[in-house]
């Protein structure tokens, strides 16, 4: 993905030896800085989900990092780890330990990347200063149980090794079929932003990983459901946000709201599933409206 004037940049973590990062790293302008928002893309989608926001986002004053999780995009991977907590885990260490980052974060997740967030508030609450979330039922909640055998693409997706079969040299007519079928906008993704997306999902191991992610759920929703019966709702100042005319939004909604305190709720206008890539403007408004209320750093660009 090529950065508009060179203003975000491509970067690599080596978070272990066994897993590398790729991330994009967009800072705000010159001695401005009121925090940093971790943006989390979903399937099928990577970082360049948001390439139409980062640089508004950086604008308004933060430091803007998108990183492609594990197993999807540039980054590695891996045969194992895709339960949630541990991808929500990755984050962290990219956050705390390779960008020394010390603040509370931003965090902003969609789909897949909602689950990672919500993963990441409730077991990291210290390091986050507010979540949006949405577009995906969380496992674990009652939401997700009366909804999971409704979307086809969770049972298929969760059978070992033969979605990888079927999907193999078949990888744009498998992406197309969900950016034709949940977008309302549906010149939002163009024939060269699907072509991207099927070269990210091309590579080796990438449908692995992808599907991978989806036989983790049950295994998710046991972790959700001992984590809230412990620790209780998730503090954390919330923002459920969700497409206007997503067909998930509602189902979405109910399991923001079983597993956080203090939830707002936001729809973003004239958009299906896709929301940073349907309507970017009133994304970008919704998510900086949320933010500024929770943003406590000021001063400059670290």
């Amino acid at each position: 993905m090529t950065s508009p004037s060179g203003r975000w940049k491509q970067c690599v973590a080596l978070l272990d030896s066994q897993l590398r990062l790729h991330y994009l790293d967009c800072p705000p302008p010159s001695n401005t800085y009121k925090g940093t928002i971790l943006l989390v893309h979903g399937f099928p989608q990577t970082s360049y989900q948001f390439r139409h926001v980062i640089i508004p986002l950086a604008d308004a004053g933060y430091r803007v990092l998108a990183p492609d999780y594990r197993g999807a995009g540039r980054s590695s991977k891996p045969a194992s780890g895709f339960t949630k907590t541990v991808m929500a885990a990755d984050l962290l260490k990219l956050i705390r330990i390779h960008l020394n980052i010390r603040e509370p974060v931003h965090l902003v997740g969609h789909d897949i990347g909602g689950l990672i967030a919500y993963a990441y508030a409730s077991r990291y609450s210290e390091h986050v200063a507010s979540v949006a979330w949405g577009e995906c039922p969380l496992p674990g909640t009652s939401a997700y149980e009366a909804s999971k055998d409704s979307l086809w693409h969770f049972s298929f997706q969760s059978v070992p090794d033969l979605p990888e079969a079927l999907v193999a040299g078949h990888e744009r007519i498998y992406l197309q079929h969900f950016f034709d079928t949940e977008s309302y906008n549906s010149t939002a993704t163009s024939l060269q932003d699907l072509e991207h997306y099927t070269s990210m999902y091309s590579q080796p191991g990438a449908m692995r990983c992808a599907f991978g992610i989806y036989r983790a759920f049950e295994r998710d929703a046991e972790e959700n459901k001992v984590w809230v019966e412990e620790k209780g709702r998730c503090r954390v100042p919330t923002l459920a946000l969700n497409g206007a005319m997503s067909p998930i939004a509602e189902m979405a909604e109910r399991s923001v709201a079983e597993v956080h305190e203090n939830v707002q709720i936001t729809r973003v206008k004239e958009s299906g599933h896709n929301v940073a890539e349907e309507n970017p403007e009133d994304y970008v408004k919704n998510v900086l409206a949320f933010i500024e209320k929770h943003s406590s750093t000021q001063g400059t660009t670290p």
